[in-house]
């Protein structure tokens, strides 16, 4: 999940300033966001994303300030 582009970022603004202080000029600017790996079991790959869709909506993602982008993947890949 990453702070929506109108939400300001303070941890990415640091995260640049840091880059640009070791001369890394080029970084234009960066946002932080987190990561959360959720293992489950569904029926088939649909069932698992509409699940994990359902899941970032209600508890694991501020919908005012946050976007989500998930990937879903076989176990053990």
């Amino acid at each position: 999940m990453t702070l929506k582009p109108v939400v300001n970022d303070p941890q990415g603004l640091a995260v640049t300033q840091g880059l640009h202080a070791l001369g890394y000029s080029e970084v234009l600017e960066s946002r932080v966001g987190k990561h959360i790996q959720l293992t489950l079991t569904a029926s088939d790959r649909q069932s698992a994303a509409s699940r994990v869709e359902e899941m970032c909506r209600r508890l694991l993602c501020n919908g005012v300030i946050e976007d989500f982008h998930f990937q879903v993947a076989e176990a053990g890949t």
